[in-house]
């Protein structure tokens, strides 16, 4: 209750007095605006928080949330040291723990950031992905697809549709032409897509199974009351079948800076060790393969 009361009393006189010193904030920078049973919150602890253009009501407002929040914390840290006190060495251990991981973590990320390949060639992610095939099975469908959407009243509707199914750069340009001239509608879904996401773009019902669609020898239609729709299926892969290369480049793009971040991780902790030896800092009493075979 002392400490409260301490608490208070500081507040009081504190706040006021920096209403008239907002012109220089932090001069006399030692003097304590809070105390909780011992330990001090002083002026030059609040320097990052202020700008030299704030408005002193905003200053006061700031400072008096600061403080508030400070002597909040400091109350909270107490009660768990009372309570928790039989624990102690436990916390003291996982703070300590903590750091070190922290620590350790910027050490590594400095060597990464300085050491790190980002450069990715198409015949290290094909290497990779030939030799771990039987890493990439499909779960759900992709394809790659055709659709033009048009008005139920256009008429040579068959035009489109040998269109859809001709191959060659010519009669697919031809298919662009007419698109374009009669405003129809022509999305291309030239990457790997989800199924879910061709389907979106027609007009189907939730409840209803559309695996009808997936052939690559004809035209499928859909129809609306004003619009009809064409879907082509370029080339489709079922659950369970391989992933195409093309699907998963940037998976694997993730899976070698990863594999390089830990080379580069464990290089340098081979390195701090053989170094450590060689220099008598470190005597290891345990014997073990990989300690003989970083000697």
């Amino acid at each position: 209750m002392r400490s409260i009361l301490k608490i208070a009393l500081l507040l009081m006189v504190t706040i006021p007095v920096s209403c008239k010193r907002f012109a220089n904030p932090f001069a006399g920078g030692d003097k304590v605006l809070a105390e909780v049973g011992g330990e001090k919150l002083y002026v030059h602890d609040l320097s990052s928080i202020f700008t030299p253009d704030m408005a002193p009501e905003d200053s006061v407002k700031i400072l008096g949330s600061y403080v508030d929040r400070w002597v909040k914390m400091q109350l909270k840290i107490q009660e768990a040291e009372r309570m928790f006190e039989s624990s102690q060495q436990d916390i003291d251990r996982m703070v300590e723990e903590y750091r070190n991981s922290l620590l350790t973590h910027k050490v590594d990320q400095y060597y990464v950031d300085k050491l790190i390949d980002t450069l990715f060639t198409d015949s290290q992610i094909g290497e990779y992905y030939r030799k771990n095939q039987a890493d990439f099975v499909l779960d759900k469908t992709l394809l790659k697809a055709r659709v033009v959407r048009l008005p139920r009243s256009y008429g040579p509707k068959n035009k489109i549709k040998e269109l859809m199914m001709a191959s060659g750069e010519d009669r697919y340009q031809d298919l662009v032409d007419l698109c374009v001239k009669n405003n129809f509608e022509l999305t291309e879904l030239n990457g790997w897509t989800d199924f879910s996401t061709l389907l979106s773009l027609l007009p189907t019902d939730r409840t209803e199974n559309y695996d009808d669609l997936l052939t690559t020898d004809r035209v499928s239609e859909m129809e609306t009351s004003s619009d009809v729709y064409y879907v082509r299926i370029l080339v489709f892969r079922r659950p369970g079948d391989r992933a195409p290369q093309e699907s998963v480049q940037d998976l694997i793009r993730r899976v070698i800076f990863n594999q390089r971040k830990e080379e580069i991780v464990r290089a340098h902790e081979d390195s701090l060790y053989r170094h450590a030896m060689e220099n008598k800092e470190i005597i290891v009493n345990v014997k073990t393969d990989d300690s003989d075979d970083i000697q």
